[in-house]
């Protein structure tokens, strides 16, 4: 340190011209000035260093040497078969969606259905149904215990059956456009693929089933409809029949029109004996027996026209007690009912028989885009990806861990 100052001080003190230069009075040199640290001595090894590297092998090394280990010793091959499938809708037109929309009254969309269907595959009811015919549990515990991560142990539970279903299916769902595609895995080929074709079998029986529920529930409505449809038309006619038996008129408006018939031709006979005692009149004198027989005459038609005006505003012009107006009210009125009730009629009519023959046509059904796969090689377990995941999330522990214990060995 003491030789490294002193040549900066000669240095600094010489001229351009090699002739040495005094120091200025009163003031320090540059090496007096600034001081020089001695240089780092070598880093040595200490006893935290050995930890670290110690917990890089335990926390890092170990449990990706176990993963590799278990994947490359004890993990059995797993076999996947895929298969994609959608829900198409009946795209012709039928006879009930052009009278009615019965299409509307068979449940819901499509989308819905997909909806359902994709929980329907990882439900406890498929698991149930392809135990019946397929041993499952057995299958999938033939490994156990020399594969207990990838197998399932024998006297497994229906419960237990659905957790590992849930492992060994792979459902991808696009709402968007109503795709399923479905990965099954098992211990061979065939069984993957078996498996495969009984997730088809038991989605279309399940769309079925809600098929059939719909077009029973359509036929019983419309039925229903029809039965309450002809009542109501039972009852207008019934009461239009009634009122026909009460008042002894079949039409009131064909007897008005009788009448005003009746009315019409005295008015024209009140004319015309008008007319003819003008004409008698001009010629004879008061005495004469022709005025005195047309007076009497027009005078009469004149008493008949009046009594069959006030016929029509009066009382007991029926047995009912009825006068006309009252008469052709509750006359209307009842054919509105009866109108109202034959129109009823048809539509409920016409919707049963679109209904009965909507019964006998499948609106919805499974179509297979991607046919149940045969697999050629084992694709699970994925040893690379499975020990890749190992390291790197240990790497992540094992840093996040140093980096809480400098810091808190720094603040301590």
């Amino acid at each position: 340190m003491k030789e490294a100052a002193d040549t900066v001080s000669r240095l600094d003190r010489k001229k351009p011209d090699g002739k040495k230069q005094p120091a200025a009075k009163g003031k320090p040199s540059v090496a007096e000035a600034t001081p020089i640290r001695a240089t780092a001595r070598p880093a040595r090894k200490k006893r935290r260093h050995v930890g670290m590297v110690l917990s890089l092998l335990l926390v890092i090394g170990m449990p990706v040497l176990v993963a590799t280990t278990y994947l490359m010793v004890f993990a059995q091959d797993q076999y996947a078969s895929k298969v994609g499938f959608t829900i198409r809708q009946e795209e012709t037109g039928s006879a009930s969606d052009l009278l009615g929309g019965l299409g509307s009254m068979l449940g819901a969309s499509a989308q819905s259905h997909a909806d359902l269907l994709f929980e329907f595959v990882q439900s406890q009811e498929i698991v149930e149904n392809i135990s019946e015919d397929f041993d499952l549990v057995g299958h999938y515990s033939q490994t156990w215990p020399q594969d207990p991560v990838f197998s399932i142990w024998p006297g497994a539970t229906i419960e237990d059956m659905l957790w590992f279903w849930g492992r060994m299916i792979r459902v991808n769902y696009d709402k968007a456009s109503g795709l399923l595609q479905i990965q099954v895995r098992a211990r061979d080929p065939q069984t993957a693929q078996y498996l495969a074709q009984r997730i088809v079998t038991e989605s279309e029986e399940m769309i079925n089933r809600l098929n059939s529920a719909a077009r029973l529930d359509a036929t019983r409505n419309a039925e229903e409809d029809l039965e309450a449809s002809l009542e109501r038309l039972r009852a207008a006619r019934q009461a239009l029949a009634e009122f026909r038996a009460r008042t002894q008129i079949v039409d009131p408006q064909a007897d008005i029109a009788g009448r005003m018939g009746v009315l019409g031709n005295l008015q024209e006979q009140l004319a015309t004996a008008l007319v003819d005692y003008d004409l008698v009149s001009q010629t004879a004198d008061e005495n004469d027996p022709r005025l005195r027989q047309l007076q009497r005459r027009i005078e009469v038609v004149r008493n008949r026209i009046r009594e069959e005006r006030e016929s029509f505003t009066q009382q007991d012009i029926t047995v009912d007690d009825t006068d006309y107006p009252q008469l052709i009210s509750q006359f209307e009125s009842l054919q509105v009912d009866q109108t109202f009730a034959e129109s009823t009629y048809q539509a409920a009519l016409t919707a049963f028989d679109s209904a009965r023959s909507n019964a006998s046509r499948q609106h919805m059904y499974l179509a297979n885009f991607i046919q149940p796969t045969l697999a050629q090689r084992a694709q699970y377990p994925q040893s690379a990806l499975i020990i890749g995941l190992t390291f790197f999330f240990a790497l992540m522990f094992w840093a996040v861990m140093a980096l809480v214990y400098y810091s808190l060995r720094d603040r301590g």
